[in-house]
């Protein structure tokens, strides 16, 4: 069965979840101290989107095949 949205807990203890939507990976993070401000990051494996105390992780299409990729996790 094919779901649209799909979420995970993360298991390092933090404030996250892990998602799915419409096959695009990522990880959202809310931290209880450290604001990041406003602005985008480019990185090997993830686009990192930081609003504030929210960070949005996508992952980029090159890292889909490579050995840093997120694994099948939430549907």
């Amino acid at each position: 069965m094919f779901a649209v949205i799909a979420t995970k807990e993360l298991n390092d203890g933090t404030n996250g979840f892990r998602y799915n939507f419409l096959g695009k990976k990522g990880i959202v993070r809310k931290r209880k101290a450290l604001n990041r401000g406003w602005k985008i990051q480019d990185g090997k494996s993830m686009k990192a989107v930081h609003m504030g105390k929210v960070t949005v992780y996508i992952e980029v299409e090159r890292n889909r095949y490579s050995t840093r990729q997120l694994r099948h996790f939430a549907g």
